[in-house]
């Protein structure tokens, strides 16, 4: 067997990797490079002789810098992402360094205890259901459709149908419920899952985008057979929180007839459930069928690592599972495969695993909550700013703001240019949205990193490139 040399390689990703770390307040937070000029530097025909591992790292690291964002940053606010903790980032590299396939508990029976006992944690620090099923997974696409395929079989066998043997063609239809401001990822699952993004019905929101329990309710008097009602810990662009615990007793009383599931998208705040003070804004979370979260939105571990929570996990299973001749018998320990779409997949939970110890119960709540203090202190900020207009209720750790344009002219034109300008200066970055058809500017604060410098910097930054007409 011929043994490589591991160390130089890894010796310049490691610098390299500091390197990026050490200097992130001191590079601009935006790009400094577009994807045409990337293109052309990464461009070239396949290399007809190797080259030294060393030296392909130490190129790459050079000739990416220049296009990268710097997601990390305490004042990056674009898109709900949260950064990354030195323990979750560190537990990473040794993750792709072990090279484990932990997909089955049999041949990597370290990263499936680790998966194992992250999944139990998951539940207490959330405060679901101790034996609900937990699958780390890409992203909240992904774990929105875990749960939804779980939630589709469930309510069609109560129906009398086996969707995983005899699909769906010919089934009893499945109505399902969503609000008026959806995030697409549901969509998409109801796409890919044959459900059918158009057939849902969409119920009224109140002006935080939050689902109204009695427009649910009367929705529901129309509906009867599989029905699948889909709430939210957390609206993407108002961080609105639909009324959990009314919606739940809507759905117990549809289910009194029909074969119902609740499943909470909670990609944007379930996290809030770990902070005393912030939890009862999410009380009845727990009375649903399933749950959806990204541990890289507010826990801060790297990208990528979505989590779907199912309250039956036999439902769970069912919809998952694969078994195959050439695979290793299934014991009694949890199986990953029985619980993920992918096959093939790397170690996901052992940054979580890593960034919980790191952090601990209070760490997380106190992360969770500063974040939403900081949230309000920008939004508070931004109220002071002349011709500012914060467009939400401040429920969490998101804030819409839309500046008026002085000359009267283009309220839109003039909030996109202060938004280009934000972003262009490098200081700050904040992405765009649209609100009610209107152009508007959304902040994400999403780190473990920010401080109150950051935020007041944050709206000096947005008030200037306001003044700037």
């Amino acid at each position: 067997m011929r043994t490589p040399d591991w160390r130089p390689a890894l010796e310049v990703a490691h610098s390299a990797a500091l390197d990026w770390l050490e200097h992130l307040s001191d590079r601009p937070i935006r790009p400094e490079r577009s994807y045409a000029e990337m293109l052309d530097v990464f461009s070239g025909p396949v290399p007809e002789v190797g080259e030294a591992p060393e030296r392909v790292v130490a190129s790459i690291a050079e000739a990416a810098a220049p296009g990268l964002m710097a997601m990390n940053h305490a004042r990056f606010f674009g898109w709900v992402i949260g950064g990354a903790m030195p323990a979750g980032v560190a537990t990473d590299w040794l993750v792709a360094a072990w090279d484990q396939n932990t997909g089955m508990s049999g041949p990597t029976p370290a990263m499936s205890a680790m998966e194992t006992v992250t999944a139990g944690w998951l539940l207490d620090l959330l405060d679901l259901p101790r034996s609900a099923s937990v699958a780390f997974v890409t992203g909240g696409q992904m774990a929105n459709l875990v749960c939804l395929a779980a939630a589709r079989g469930k309510v069609l066998a109560g129906a009398g149908w086996d969707v995983s043997a005899d699909g769906l063609i010919g089934a009893p239809p499945v109505t399902v419920l969503v609000g008026d401001f959806v995030h697409h990822s549901v969509g998409r699952a109801l796409r890919v899952l044959g459900l059918g993004e158009g057939r849902s019905v969409r119920v009224p929101t109140d002006a935080n985008a939050r689902m109204r329990a009695d427009a649910l309710r009367a929705a529901l008097a129309g509906v009867t057979g599989p029905t699948i009602v889909c709430a939210q810990g957390g609206e993407v662009n108002t961080g609105g929180i639909d009324p959990l615990a009314e919606i739940a007793d809507v759905v117990a009383e549809h289910r009194r007839s029909n074969p119902t599931w609740l499943h909470v998208d909670g990609a944007i705040g379930l996290f809030a459930r770990t902070s005393p003070l912030l939890a009862p804004r999410l009380r009845g979370a727990e009375r649903a069928d399933s749950w959806s979260t990204d541990a890289h939105k507010w826990l801060n571990t790297p990208y990528d690592c979505g989590i779907a929570i199912v309250a039956d996990a036999e439902a769970h299973v069912r919809a998952m599972t694969l078994h195959a001749d050439y695979l290793p018998p299934v014991g009694s320990a949890r199986e990953p495969i029985d619980l993920n779409p992918e096959m093939s997949r790397r170690s996901r939970a052992a940054a979580v695993y890593a960034t919980i110890r790191q952090l601990g119960r209070a760490g997380i709540a106190e992360m969770v909550e500063r974040d939403c203090a900081m949230a309000r202190r920008i939004a508070d900020g931004l109220r002071r700013v002349e011709g500012a207009e914060v467009l939400n209720e401040v429920e969490l750790n998101q804030v819409m703001v839309r500046f008026r344009d002085p000359a009267g002219a283009d309220h839109d034109g003039h909030t996109n240019a202060v938004l280009r300008r934000v972003q262009e200066s490098g200081r700050a970055y904040p992405s765009a949205t649209t609100w009610n058809g209107a152009a508007a500017i959304r902040i994400s604060v999403c780190n473990w990193s920010i401080e109150e410098a950051d935020a007041d910097l944050t709206v000096a930054a947005l008030a200037e490139a306001h003044a700037a007409g």
